[in-house]
């Protein structure tokens, strides 16, 4: 779609702003506390029924904690109630995971977990449509583990209720960061550690528009903050200075600043130009304004008012 609105406008020579897909990580280091975390996990997936920009599409867990965190997680995921919230369709409200916007997202969310399963991932629970709940559009809360960067499931967006959790072998940080850079999006991300330098420096070499340290989508909160991704993810950003800039026609204006005093040409570089005066005159400027040593910004000085 992105590339769609880039075709259209690029006849009319007008900017666009595209923020688009995500498959956005959370990491969890081996010395997070689980319990701390687990519902900052739950959060970031099944908000919405995992149909948010930035919502987390891949956790990426250290080995230390790999299988604490599947078995600490997993009956969180089953507990989760599905239905109609509307109190007009005769529902109490007490409902976690709500259906998919439309019919279409359902079959794409079975076609990636279907090819996910083939390839070797292991389904904790749900990974089919939820039938109990009639003709909607439901589809189960989902939980894959052993997802690697290869499955198709790793670098499409789902867009729905299903945790998919890649191990990070050796608890090696270089490791994590190849791994979650093996994508094609670049919205945002998250990384949970103790250690909080150790989460900033992982945080840094994450190839994505935002990220945040032991938080998760703060930053969407704050709109003093620019908001937006890199590679398919779209480019530009709203909110902030920039996405306020970004929505203005940005102009440079000059103007004389001290009454009687008004800008003029130099003689030796006014035309024609003195060959003897103008060249030395315009490498003086040179040296004045781009030399990095005070030494050559004096011999510029000397040089302009040599050559003037």
């Amino acid at each position: 779609v992105g590339a769609k609105v880039m075709a259209g406008a690029a006849p009319f020579v007008k900017p666009v702003i595209l923020e688009l897909g995500g498959k956005d990580p959370m990491i969890f280091c081996e010395d997070v506390d689980l319990d701390q975390v687990l519902p900052w996990a739950m959060r970031g997936c099944f908000q919405n029924c995992g149909q948010n920009c930035i919502g987390v599409e891949r956790f990426v867990v250290y080995e230390g904690i790999y299988d604490a965190f599947i078995a600490a997680v997993l009956p969180r995921i089953e507990s989760l109630r599905q239905g109609v919230p509307l109190a007009a369709c005769g529902n109490s409200g007490e409902v976690d995971c709500g259906s998919m916007v439309w019919e279409g997202q359902i079959e794409l969310i079975q076609e990636l977990v279907d090819d996910a399963v083939k390839d070797g991932a292991k389904l904790h629970c749900g990974g089919k449509r939820n039938t109990k709940l009639g003709p909607g559009q439901f589809y189960e809360p989902t939980l894959l583990s052993g997802v690697t960067s290869s499955m198709r499931i790793a670098q499409e967006e789902v867009f729905g209720p299903v945790m998919t959790v890649v191990k990070v072998p050796n608890d090696d940080d270089e490791a994590c960061i190849s791994i979650v850079n093996n994508c094609a999006f670049g919205l945002g991300s998250a990384v949970y550690c103790n250690n909080k330098k150790r989460g900033h420096e992982i945080g840094k070499k994450i190839r994505s528009g935002m990220y945040t340290v032991n938080d998760f989508a703060s930053n969407y909160l704050v709109q003093s903050l620019p908001f937006g991704g890199t590679k398919e993810s779209g480019f530009g950003r709203f909110a902030g200075i920039e996405g306020l800039r970004a929505c203005c026609l940005e102009r440079t204006v000059v103007l004389d600043r001290i009454p009687g005093v008004k800008t003029t040409i130099p003689p030796a570089i006014d035309y024609p130009v003195s060959k003897a005066k103008g060249l030395p005159f315009g490498d003086s400027l040179v040296q004045l304004f781009y030399n990095e040593s005070l030494w050559g910004k004096v011999m510029g000085i000397v040089g302009l008012i040599k050559y003037s």
